[in-house]
């Protein structure tokens, strides 16, 4: 069988535009969850060393910092609730906060003799997954100069750097909880922020990718609609002559012959249909328009048409669709479908079946073949043009556009292999998308 598409409906995530503020969102909600945690940490550093360790701090001050940065994060996670795109800029202004508040809070406690002076590199080793830029050096810079800041100026703290002292010394102890405080921060919340940006990555990589494929289909549509001019006139002047032939005495009085012209000009009215349907889809009709019909209808004509063009030893149709909703046949749809019969019949001669349902508001058409199925190499490049088991050039491409005109009507295309043997196709339609549209009101005239 021919290469199959996977295709999902369309996403606003996969827009350029949208990548880095979805990325944003998940960022923000990891700084929040820091900053929660840094809340708590100062409550404890603070019960610790004022209450335990009975040494002589600011307490309400430094209490008063604490909610402001607790203020602070629930005003954050209600920006984070509401959902809107977050840009780097507010994550920037978020980590001045964090920056500001820890200055504060070293200023009151000792300023640079604190050992918890060395969570400003943690600050900074987030801000530079956070940001980009100056960005990183705008946080590099204001974190430098409040360290600068706090050798010169900071209420004292009555705890001697008694680094002889090992474990027994409070200040040591500090240290190693701020390296433990940093080292775990880092990894877990780093780890996360990066994960974010992969993610991130990925789909501006699929966006690129969809883009290369859209113009590969442009240049496709450009070519189809040209060489479909082309054909257009001697199409026309073969329709022409046979008309001509038909009414010949010598040529009448022949059945055989009678029967072949005949033939022939079904062909090439065969042939004008599938031109206009190239110069539909370019968006240049020729005359034929997409007609109002219901969804059993238009599946039951386009299995009609299929059978009366196509040779295959059994063809099972199953329209399983309960109700009769009306829409807009649409040539580009039929083509669609025809593209994945056409594939079916080609692996399996012998047999198809097309089995057509209905679930909520989504269309389901499953056709399936008793052929070979795909090939792994096959599967793992689903929807990439030119993949192809049949060995001739420009194979593939019938499914590819199929599953691009899937996505652009809002459906899927997904493709697997049966365990029994053969392949199934399944094409996913939103039926409100291929409703008629409801016509719009007319203000009375007054008349």
């Amino acid at each position: 069988m021919d290469t199959r598409a996977n295709a999902s409906p369309q996403n606003p995530l996969s827009r350029p535009g949208s990548n880095d503020a979805s990325a944003g969102l998940r960022n923000l909600h990891q700084l929040i969850q820091l900053r929660w945690i840094a809340a708590a940490g100062q409550l404890l550093t603070i019960q610790a060393t004022h209450y335990s360790l009975g040494m002589k701090i600011p307490l309400e001050p430094m209490l008063a910092i604490v909610g402001a940065v607790a203020f602070f994060n629930l005003a954050c996670l209600m920006r984070w609730h509401s959902r809107q795109p977050v840009y780097e800029v507010e994550l920037f202004f978020g980590l001045l906060v964090d920056v500001a508040a820890l200055t504060a809070q070293l200023y009151l406690s000792g300023g640079i003799s604190n050992p918890f002076v060395f969570l400003y590199l943690l600050q900074i080793a987030v801000g530079a997954m956070l940001l980009r830029g100056g960005y990183i050096g705008s946080i590099v810079v204001i974190a430098s100069a409040c360290v600068a800041f706090l050798a010169m100026y900071s209420i004292p703290l009555p705890l001697a750097p008694n680094l002889q002292d090992g474990l027994a010394s409070p200040y040591v102890v500090g240290l190693l909880v701020c390296f433990l405080l940093n080292a775990v921060l880092v990894v877990v919340f780093i780890t996360r922020i990066n994960s974010n940006l992969r993610r991130r990555d990925a789909r501006l990589a699929a966006a690129r990718q969809r883009a290369a494929e859209e113009e590969h289909i442009v240049r496709m549509g450009l070519l189809a609609s040209g060489a479909a001019h082309e054909l257009g006139t001697p199409l026309a002047t073969l329709a022409v002559i046979l008309g001509d032939w038909k009414h010949m005495p010598a040529l009448v009085r022949d059945q055989g012959l009678k029967e072949d012209i005949a033939e022939m000009e079904a062909q090439v009215q065969r042939c004008k249909s599938i031109v206009s349907g190239i110069l539909l889809s370019a968006g240049e009709t020729r005359g034929e328009h997409s007609s109002q019909t219901t969804v059993r209808e238009f599946l039951d004509h386009l299995v009609r048409e299929w059978r009366a063009t196509r040779s295959v030893d059994a063809f099972e149709y199953d329209n399983a669709i309960e109700g009769d909703d009306a829409m807009v046949a649409d040539t580009t749809l039929e083509q669609m479908v025809f593209n994945v019969l056409d594939n079916a019949r080609d692996a399996s001669p012998q047999w198809v079946q097309l089995h057509a349902s209905r679930d909520a508001d989504e269309l389901r058409i499953i056709i399936t073949d008793r052929g070979p199925g795909f090939a792994p190499e096959v599967l793992a490049q689903l929807g990439v043009p030119y993949q192809s088991t049949k060995g001739r050039p420009g194979g593939g491409l019938g499914l590819f556009l199929s599953m691009n005109v899937a996505r652009t009507l809002g459906g899927s295309l997904s493709a697997e292999n049966r365990p029994e043997g053969g392949a199934q196709v399944t094409i996913t339609l939103s039926l409100p998308d291929l409703a008629l549209p409801e016509p719009e009101p007319h203000a009375a005239d007054g008349h």
